[in-house]
C-alpha cells in the first residue's frame, strides 16, 4: 500500500496470504524455466521443423517432470488447460465411453465442484449418479460407498485430500472396493500433490486429476493421468494432440512452468511438508485460543491446511473484516449466479448450518513465517471480538 500524497504518517499494510489452497504464487524459479519458452521458443509443438521440435522438447521434458511427481508413466499423462478440465475429462470421458448397463458415476458429496457438477450435469443427461456421504470428520463413509457401488457403475470419484479441510481420503481402499464391481476410479490429486506423496500405481487409480498453480506453477495448465487401457473418449475435438485424448495446441510456456513447477515440489516435498505442518499447528493452537473455536474435519490432513469455526460469528463479513486488516483467508464458499453458497464440504460432513456459516479455511505456503502466524491470529482474534460484540448490541 502507497503513502497518500501529502501524508507522512502512513504506514504500509503488511499483508498475510494465507489461501494457498485456491492459488499459490508463481515461484520465481519457475518463471524463470518459463521465460526461454515465451521469448524464443514460439515453435508449434506438433511441427516437425526445428522450431516445433524445440518446442516438443520442452512439452516432453515437462510431460516426464509431471509423471515423476506422482510415480506415473510419462505417456500416461494427459495435459490440459487446468484441473478443472481434467476433472470434467474423467468424468465425461469415462461415462460416454462406457457401454450400455454400466454408465452409473458415484462420487463423494465433499468433491470439488468440477466433479459434483459434472456428475450433477450427467444425471440430468440421464446417466445414473449418486453421492457418497461423509463421516463427521470429513473422510468418505466407505461403508455408505460400499452400499452404493454395483456392477452398474462405471466409475467412483473420491479425491485425495479435500481443498477445503485437508482431509485426506481412504483412495486404496475406495479402489479395492471399485474392483469388486469393475469400477473405474478418478482421484483428483489437486489438493495433495506436492503436499503428500502421492504414488499413481500404489493408489490403483485408473485416472488422477493435478493443477500447475496449486504447486507453484502457471494458470491455465493441468493434467489428467490415465491409467494405460483407459477407455475415455476425448472432450476436445481436433487434432491428434496428446495421443487423441485433448485436441489443441499445447501451452508451451505454460508447461515448462508446470514440470519446472513439479520438480520442485517433488525434490521440496519433506522439507515444505515439515516446516509447514509445524506453522500450521502453531497457527491452530493461536485460533483455538480464542473461546468457541473448533477444527473442521479431523486427521490425517495435508500439512498446510486448517479449517476453523468461530461461534457467534459470520463468516462472510469476518473475511471481509481480515481482509481490510492484510489478511487472505478463504470461507471455502461457491459464488453461484451473484449468491453465495455455504459450504458443501462442511454440510456434507453434517457440521450445523450455523457452524458451517461462520467457518473459515486457512492455507499456508512456501512463503509463510512464524511471523505471519502471529500476525494473522491475533488479527483474527481481534475481528472475532469486534463481530460478537456488534451482534451483542444488536440484541
Amino acid at each position: 500500500m502507497s503513502a497518500l500524497p501529502g501524508r507522512i504518517d502512513s504506514i504500509p499494510m503488511r499483508r498475510v496470504y494465507l489461501d494457498h489452497n485456491a492459488t499459490t504464487p508463481l515461484d520465481p524459479r519457475v518463471l524463470e524455466a518459463m521465460l526461454p519458452a515465451l521469448r524464443q521458443e514460439h515453435g508449434n509443438p506438433s511441427s516437425i521443423h526445428g522450431f516445433g521440435q524445440r518446442a516438443r522438447a520442452i512439452v516432453e521434458d515437462a510431460r516426464a517432470e509431471v509423471a515423476a511427481l506422482v510415480a506415473a508413466h510419462p505417456t500416461d499423462v494427459v495435459f490440459t488447460g487446468s484441473g478443472t478440465e481434467a476433472d470434467n475429462l474423467a468424468v465425461r470421458g469415462v461415462a460416454l465411453a462406457a457401454r450400455e448397463g454400466r454408465r452409473k458415476i458415484v462420487y463423494a458429496a465433499f468433491e470439488h465442484h468440477a466433479v459434483v457438477n459434472t456428475a450433477r450435469a450427467l444425471g440430468r443427461e440421464g446417466f445414473p449418479v449418486e453421492a457418497v456421504k461423509a463421516l463427521p470428520g470429513g473422510q468418505v463413509d466407505l461403508d455408505d460407498l460400499a452400499a452404493r457401488v454395483d456392477d452398474r457403475t462405471a466409475l467412483v470419484c473420491l479425491m485425495l485430500a479435500n481443498n477445503e479441510t485437508g482431509v485426506v481420503q481412504p483412495v486404496a481402499e475406495a479402489v479395492a472396493l471399485a474392483r469388486r464391481h469393475g469400477a473405474l476410479v478418478h482421484c483428483d490429486a489437486v489438493q495433495a500433490a506436492g503436499k503428500l506423496p502421492v504414488d499413481f500405481a500404489a493408489l490403483g487409480a485408473d485416472l488422477l486429476a493435478l493443477s500447475a498453480h496449486k504447486i507453484y506453477g502457471p494458470k491455465g495448465v493441468g493434467a489428467l493421468v490415465v491409467r494405460r487401457g483407459t477407455k475415455l473418449e476425448p472432450l476436445l475435438r481436433g487434432g491428434a494432440q496428446e495421443r487423441n485424448r485433448r485436441a489443441g495446441t499445447e501451452n508451451v510456456a505454460g508447461l515448462a512452468g508446470f514440470g519446472a513447477a513439479a520438480r520442485l515440489a517433488r525434490c521440496q516435498l519433506g522439507a515444505d511438508a515439515a516446516r509447514l505442518a509445524a506453522l500450521r499447528d502453531d497457527l491452530e493452537a493461536r485460533l483455538l485460543a480464542i473461546p468457541d473455536a473448533q477444527v473442521n474435519g479431523g486427521a490425517p490432513r495435508v500439512a498446510n491446511t486448517t479449517n476453523v469455526s468461530f461461534a457467534g460469528t459470520d463468516a462472510e463479513s469476518l473475511l471481509m473484516a481480515l481482509d481490510l486488516e492484510g489478511l487472505a483467508v478463504s470461507t471455502g464458499a461457491a459464488c453461484a449466479a451473484g449468491a453465495v453458497e455455504p459450504s458443501h464440504v462442511l454440510r456434507a460432513m453434517g457440521l450445523p448450518m450455523a457452524r458451517v456459516q461462520a467457518s473459515l479455511r486457512f492455507s499456508l505456503g512456501r512463503d509463510t513465517t512464524a511471523e505471519d502466524v502471529a500476525l494473522a491470529a491475533s488479527v483474527v482474534a481481534r475481528a472475532v471480538d469486534r463481530q460478537r460484540a456488534a451482534a451483542l448490541a444488536r440484541r
